[in-house]
């Protein structure tokens, strides 16, 4: 059957990126297999057991070394991919295929290469992720003093600027990088814990020697690139492992995913737009239209992942007692997509932030509508101060409010209400005195100033710690 023929999953062919496949790939599991039978053997053989450097030697030089049709073939004999991948390796190292897996069990493999998958997975959800906290960081700043609306129940309230607003996409964010940061700080290996976790078999290959198995342990964590292996487990590394990663992820689609509906109201308001290439088609019957796809895709891959992590959550509440393989099916599929929709999420999140567009002209108009409204706190301040009733001015001005509100909205005209307050002799105000205060930078509040403190008090430090892996773009397939 050709390609065509079969389903194949968008994670491989529209969104996830070639370096995030090749880490969940069959090479890269396999191959970690082998290094991880490589570094048992090499630890044993150094701890005393009868291997020799010459054995431990062509495992080494095998371990890319690997026939997936003969393994295949194997599991269909054996139903059993650990031990056909056991009988691939001992085809090609003939003098160390009887010491190939010695001691151990399935998990010994499959579960420590899970956990170093998802370790090296990390890297790349990070980088990627500092680079976005990096896009709208230039972008924050650039427009810091820039006057907004700012809406509460998605209704005008007061004013923000456009660099304040992505302050509070970087601040998720960030908080995303912490928590991911901790995850990838606090990775263990299973390590070499047998069939129930007691190391019975090696007890029985060290002769009971308990400080040789643990420091054969340690050897094989070091090896493999970490401090230290679960102190405890029963067959597998405990699957609330598999939840907090995946939850991790499931809180950074959460960001992306309250960043893409921002832009893609803000693309409706005609504020911003999300880059738009140049020959790109927005609908196949509306020819005028520059739908915001990029951010509705983040919307939906995030969907997608916010969901997943219901998988590793229950399959870590249902195991019993030291394991059952009711997980493996599920985590094989469940922990994958969680990676390649974070890895996809990030691809479209580097592209859009690097890319966005500020209409500045429709801004200042939709801020100037709404601007009078906002300014009414202020005029009745300051004919107060003039001596008169706060209560009085307040009804005037709300009755005032409302009749410009129906202009407004009844009869699709401008808003009158300067007008209205100025041909009213309870405010003594003049018409140009009151156009003389509305000048939006005067209702922006800290906005400006606090972009500016973010920027280098919570955004800097992160960059700066981070600028061996700043620079990343992204293109996008479709």
């Amino acid at each position: 059957m050709s390609k065509y023929d079969t389903y194949e999953s968008p994670f491989c062919t529209r969104y996830a990126s070639e370096e995030m496949q090749y880490v969940f790939s069959a090479q890269k599991k396999f191959s970690t297999f082998r290094r991880l039978w490589t570094a048992l053997a090499r630890a044993e053989m150094k701890l005393g057991l009868d291997i020799t450097e010459e054995q431990v030697a062509e495992l080494e030089a095998n371990i890319d070394n690997i026939d997936f049709a003969a393994a295949e073939a194997r599991e269909k004999e054996v139903r059993h991919d650990v031990m056909s991948h056991v009988y691939a390796y001992g085809l090609v190292c003939p003098k160390a295929k009887g010491i190939i897996h010695l001691g151990a069990t399935s998990c010994y493999v499959g579960d420590n290469t899970d956990i170093i998958v998802m370790r090296d997975a990390l890297n790349i959800i990070k980088r990627k992720l500092v680079n976005v906290i990096a896009n709208l960081a230039d972008f924050a700043g650039k427009y810091k003093d820039m006057p907004c609306l700012a809406y509460t129940h998605l209704q005008p309230a007061q004013l923000t600027t456009v660099g304040k607003r992505a302050t509070l996409w970087m601040q998720e964010l960030l908080m995303d990088l912490e928590e991911i940061e901790y995850r990838m700080s606090n990775l263990k290996l299973l390590g070499q814990k047998g069939t129930t976790g007691t190391q019975a078999s090696f007890v029985e290959l060290f002769d009971g020697d308990g400080g040789k198995i643990k420091k054969l342990e340690q050897m094989i964590a070091e090896e493999m690139g970490f401090e230290k292996c679960f102190a405890v487990s029963g067959q597998t590394y405990p699957r609330k492992l598999d939840y907090q990663v995946v939850s991790a992820l499931s809180g950074l689609a959460e960001s992306c995913s309250k960043f893409s509906y921002d832009i893609r109201l803000l693309q409706n308001f005609k504020e911003m737009e999300e880059p738009f290439e140049k020959n790109q088609i927005g609908s196949s019957a509306m020819a005028y239209k520059r739908n915001p796809m990029r951010s509705e895709r983040i919307t939906a891959l995030s969907r997608y992942l916010m969901i997943d992590v219901l998988n590793p959550a229950f399959t870590a509440g249902t195991q019993w007692f030291e394991r059952t393989l009711d997980d493996s099916a599920n985590k094989r599929i469940a922990v994958a997509e969680a990676f390649l929709a974070a890895d996809a999420i990030l691809n479209i999140m580097l592209n859009v932030t690097s890319g966005l567009v500020v209409y500045d002209k429709v801004v200042r108009q939709r801020v100037m509508r709404e601007l009078p409204f906002m300014a009414t706190e202020n005029i009745i301040m300051d004919a107060v101060k003039k001596g008169g009733d706060r209560q009085e001015l307040h009804e005037h001005i709300r009755q005032h409010s409302m009749a410009a509100g129906r202009i407004v909205k009844e009869e699709g005209g401008e808003n009158d209400l300067v007008d209205r307050i100025a041909a009213d002799p309870i405010f003594g105000v003049t018409k140009d005195e009151i156009m003389a205060t509305l000048k939006p930078e005067h209702f922006t509040g800290r906005a400006p100033e606090q972009v500016a403190e973010f920027l280098a008090e919570c955004v800097k430090p992160v960059l700066d710690a981070n600028k061996d892996i700043l620079g990343e773009k992204a293109e996008l397939s479709v």
